[in-house]
Formats: C-alpha cells, sequence, structure tokens
C-alpha cells in the first residue's frame, strides 16, 4: 500500500501479513479523496477513522493537512502499527486508540468534520452505524463515509448523499446538513 497524494506522497505502508484487515484498495482510496477533495478544505478538519486497520486512510488525510487524525480498531497490533508508522513518518497529529468501535462509539464525547468507518462486510450491527456515527460524532455539516460490500444499501437512511462504487468496494456519503434560521 501506498500513500497517494499530499506530504507523504508514494511513502509506502508495510503493514505485517498477520494483521486482521482488508486493506481499501490504492483505486477506491484515491477515488475517495478526489471526491472529498471538492468536499472539504484538509486543513481545516479533524478526522476519525473506525475500524482503521492499517490506519491508511488515516495517513491519506494526515499526508494533505488535517490538523489531526484519530484511528480507532480493537486488535492492538493493527494499533501498535499505526503508532510505529506515525513515528516512522515523524507524525505527531494521530492517535490511536485501541477499542471496540461501538464501545468507542458510547462512551466517546468527541465530534469530527470527516469520519470514516471500514467494518467487516459480515459485522452483525453493520447497518445501525451511521445512525450511531451521525447522531454524536459529525460536526455539524460534516461528512461520514462508510465502505460497505453493493449487497448493503444506505440510500434510505438519513442524511444519505450518495454512493459510489469502486469494483467490490463501495462507500456511501451522508453529511450532517443542519438548519440554520
Amino acid at each position: 500500500m501506498r500513500i497517494i497524494a499530499g506530504d507523504l506522497r508514494g511513502r509506502r505502508l508495510h503493514a505485517p501479513s498477520n494483521l486482521p484487515v482488508r486493506p481499501t484498495t490504492d483505486l477506491a482510496r484515491e477515488s475517495l479523496f478526489n471526491i472529498l477533495r471538492n468536499k472539504v478544505d484538509f486543513e481545516e478538519i479533524s478526522t476519525l477513522d473506525l475500524f482503521a486497520g492499517t490506519g491508511s486512510i488515516s495517513f491519506e488525510f494526515l499526508s494533505r493537512g488535517v490538523k489531526e487524525a484519530m484511528a480507532v480498531d480493537q486488535d492492538q497490533r493493527c494499533v501498535d502499527f499505526i503508532k510505529k508508522t506515525a513515528i516512522e513518518f515523524g507524525i505527531d497529529n494521530l492517535f490511536a486508540i485501541r477499542s471496540d468501535a461501538f464501545i468507542f462509539l458510547g462512551r466517546s464525547q468527541m465530534s469530527f468534520d470527516v469520519v470514516f468507518a471500514d467494518p467487516p462486510y459480515d459485522l452483525k450491527k453493520f447497518e445501525i452505524i451511521p445512525e450511531l456515527v451521525l447522531k454524536s460524532f459529525v460536526k455539524p455539516n460534516g461528512w461520514f463515509i462508510i465502505e460497505h460490500s453493493k449487497e448493503i444499501s444506505f440510500k434510505d437512511k438519513p442524511f444519505f448523499v450518495e454512493q459510489r462504487n469502486y469494483g467490490k468496494v463501495n462507500f456511501s456519503f451522508f453529511q450532517l446538513i443542519t438548519q440554520e434560521f
């Protein structure tokens, strides 16, 4: 895996083969960030990467200059890899936390401009993730993106904006639009 653009462009993530991950493909990541480039000012935002795995999404955000990034994964090996890679890349604004995503969502008081989630496709509570994230973790007018299989559709969920398909990878985008009176 390589970082697609920004200050860290071309740097490689050399994840150990024993990590329980399904990394987002380079093509899908590049497409995702091309879409986001037109929606957010990277230098003005904070991000949350749920089910972070190798942290590749967090590193892409950081490479583009985000203020800070938080990566959450329940596997200690993934968290250790993210922390080790951040040190190798000289990054000090990435916070990697070991936690079950649902426990994190139930306890954290933080909110972010962009939240990305890449849960295992066979996760039992997959369909409730948008509601949990949008309820408390996305700042007003912020974005939530979830990676999922083609068999899942979120088109009937509140704040759904669009779905994009890149081979076996699908992204659904939500924006927490606030009403100003």
